[in-house]
């Protein structure tokens, strides 16, 4: 699909195919919290229980952050959301400032 803008150039646009099922949000969501490691996007692809085409995968992640459930940085993907083990003893441990 192609769309013309006002100075006559073309631009394509990528047309969504399919939307990803709530479960294969949530198998994701499952996968990045039980990981030891913080996974880059193919190790996490690759560890998936069910394969999922690359097109819905992309499409689940980005639902993810931009919910705030994650954040990818550096290639590596980290979970931000509620159950973080790995976030909440972080924060357990760390020490308390003084506010003004």
């Amino acid at each position: 699909m192609t769309l013309q803008t006002s100075r006559g150039s073309d631009i394509r646009v990528k047309k969504v195919l399919h939307e990803p099922r709530i479960s294969t949000v949530m198998t994701i969501e499952k996968v990045i919290l039980d990981s030891e490691e913080y996974p880059t996007k193919t190790q996490l692809w690759n560890s998936l229980p069910r394969k999922t085409q690359y097109q819905m995968f992309q499409r689940a992640l980005q639902y993810l952050e931009s919910h705030g459930i994650i954040a990818i940085n550096e290639g590596k993907i980290f979970y931000t959301g509620v159950n973080n083990k790995k976030l909440r003893s972080l924060l357990e441990s760390s020490v308390a400032t003084r506010s003004h």
